[in-house]
């Protein structure tokens, strides 16, 4: 048996075709793996990241996808939990050793030896995928695979992000990007009260930020200072001017894994009073279980748009050029 799967043949700019769609045979799974049949898989700009090459490719002619929703179709013999049959989802986060001292004290997104799909091992870009069952997630029920599929990291990663930046209640929260992750993001932080503030150049995102509960949506700087802000978008010339419009106290997370080189900055105008800068990094398994019980309680909007699993090409290129307002999500052929 054979799988259709994309692989990053050479990572380059992705108008220059890095990608290449090619099959190979279907892998069985380890004693604690599922094999998963795709059912859907978002896109995230990691994936972009990957296949331009701004991420090392950690395994050569790794599969992208890490957004992933699944049928299982085969287990391994020690998997106890579920079974053949379950649909279950694969998100970043794909093993860690769990013997470190993070991963003891409950930091195991920290785990030097932490392994991520997509990246350390093949993921959801595919018709078949490999997961190890003791990562996997069990999924709200009565949503489309189509709209469960960025839950899993656009939605996990805005979770983490969100604790990270610490966002008083009924606090004033500025977004910077709002693309997959922060569409959902806005939509938790709107109902736990917070006044959101989102800074995009895109006019369809800045309808969408409205349209979701903002209260302003524009290019120029938050009308009011902020208690809270998560960067997105992965431009480091953007850390100043967040920094800047925090009030004092205020704490800013950024939430991507590259950003670009980050201008110089002011100790006056951008750290004293107390402002913070925090990163994220990656998510631990219970920030996966905590947001989607709250997704399954709040049924946040999400805004997908979809393309086969053979135009995964173009939907990086889509993306990279700001082409998709919400989240791409491939669905099978």
């Amino acid at each position: 048996m054979t799988t259709s799967a994309w692989v990053v043949e050479h990572p380059a700019p992705v108008t220059s075709a890095p990608m290449r769609l090619l099959e190979r045979t279907t892998p069985l799974p380890g004693p604690y793996e599922l094999l998963l049949r795709v059912r859907a898989c978002g896109v995230c700009r990691t994936d972009l990241h990957l296949a331009e090459g701004d991420l090392a490719p950690r395994r050569p002619r790794c599969t992208p996808g890490h957004q992933v929703v699944g049928e299982v179709t085969a287990a391994g013999a020690a998997v106890q939990d579920l079974q053949i049959g379950d649909r279950v989802g694969a998100a970043w986060l794909a093993g860690t050793c769990g013997r470190c001292r993070y991963c003891r004290e409950g930091q195991e997104n920290l785990c030097p030896d932490s392994r991520y799909t997509g990246w350390d091992i093949h993921g959801g870009f595919a018709d078949h995928m490999l997961v190890d069952s003791r990562f996997a997630y069990r999924l709200p029920e009565g949503w489309s695979d189509e709209d469960t599929a960025p839950l899993l990291c656009a939605g996990i990663i805005g979770y983490r992000a969100l604790q990270r930046a610490d966002l008083p209640p009924g606090g004033r929260l500025g977004i910077y990007g709002f693309g997959a992750s922060a569409h959902l993001t806005a939509q938790l932080a709107i109902a736990q009260g917070a006044d959101v503030h989102v800074v995009t150049r895109s006019p369809d995102a800045q309808r969408l930020a409205l349209e979701l509960g903002a209260v302003t949506a524009g290019a120029d700087a938050p009308p009011q200072p902020l208690d809270s802000a998560i960067l997105f978008a992965p431009a480091g010339s953007l850390v100043p001017p967040a920094l800047e419009a925090l009030d004092r106290g205020g704490t800013l997370a950024i939430a991507g894994i590259h950003l670009s080189a980050i201008p110089p900055l002011d100790y006056d105008r951008h750290l004293f009073q107390e402002r913070t800068v925090r990163s994220v990094t990656a998510n631990t398994r219970e920030d996966g279980r905590a947001f989607l019980a709250a997704a399954a309680r709040l049924r946040p909007t999400v805004r997908v748009t979809r393309y086969p699993m053979v135009r995964a090409d173009q939907a990086l290129v889509d993306l990279s050029a700001g082409r998709v307002t919400g989240v791409a999500v491939l669905v099978p052929r």
